[in-house]
């Protein structure tokens, strides 16, 4: 049976790092975000290591566009088996100054588009023994005082919120999805990866690493949460 993966939010780290790793393990590959002609880029890269891929652009922050896309991919690689949700959107730095609706924004891409991508994948991942949902997540998620520090001096603010709630999100949605026989995983990448917007000349993290941690979890199933440190 083919098995498709498809990663929403794609970009040259995290994302591009899982579609290899699942490539070379057999997967067909959905790649999503706004930019086309990066998109080309990165598919023709995953076709010249032997894996079926396509380039799907949408903007995660619209949920017609959400549902639309998983439905596309499903047309072009066949039913869903994994979906990796990379997508994040750093707005709404400064929360006392910056628009509102930038949070709603933040929060649209981190969480309630997920939600809506499971909806429309889930009938295939119903069916199917090894599928999953993949949660990219960041520190700034975390209840502390010194990454709230961190998250106002570098205006993250609405990233930060975002990220604790998709972290609420993806405990949530793991314990009901197993009752639907879908395994949930997410990783918390604890710093800036290397290769990425991000990455200021000091990060520390491979984004292979990360990829890395996904693919143990997914093959394992036991765990639903895991730290990638550098």
């Amino acid at each position: 049976m083919s098995k498709t993966l498809v990663v929403a939010g794609h970009g040259p780290g995290i994302s591009q790092a899982v579609a290899e790793r699942f490539g070379r393990a057999g997967f067909s590959v959905a790649l999503v975000a706004r930019n086309a002609g990066r998109l080309a880029e990165a598919t023709a890269r995953l076709e010249a290591q032997g894996c079926r891929a396509a380039a799907l652009p949408a903007d995660l922050t619209n949920l017609t566009s959400v549902r639309e896309v998983v439905r596309k991919a499903r047309a072009a690689l066949g039913a869903i088996t994994v979906l990796h949700w990379n997508a994040a959107t750093p707005v709404a730095g400064d929360l006392p100054t910056a628009p509102a609706e930038e949070l709603t924004t933040a929060l649209g891409a981190g969480t309630v588009g997920l939600v809506a991508a499971v909806q429309e994948a889930l009938p295939d991942m119903r069916k199917r023994p090894e599928a999953a949902v993949l949660v990219t997540n960041g520190g700034a998620a975390l209840l502390a005082d010194p990454v709230d520090a961190a998250a106002v001096q570098g205006r993250i603010m609405g990233l930060a919120v975002a990220n604790a709630a998709k972290h609420k999100l993806a405990r949530v949605l793991a314990r009901r999805l197993e009752t639907e026989g879908v395994f949930l995983a997410e990783v918390m990448v604890m710093g800036a990866v290397k290769g990425t917007a991000w990455d200021q000349g000091r990060a520390t993290i491979a984004a292979s690493a990360v990829a890395d941690r996904f693919w143990d979890l997914y093959q394992k199933r036991h765990e639903h949460f895991a730290n990638v440190a550098g």
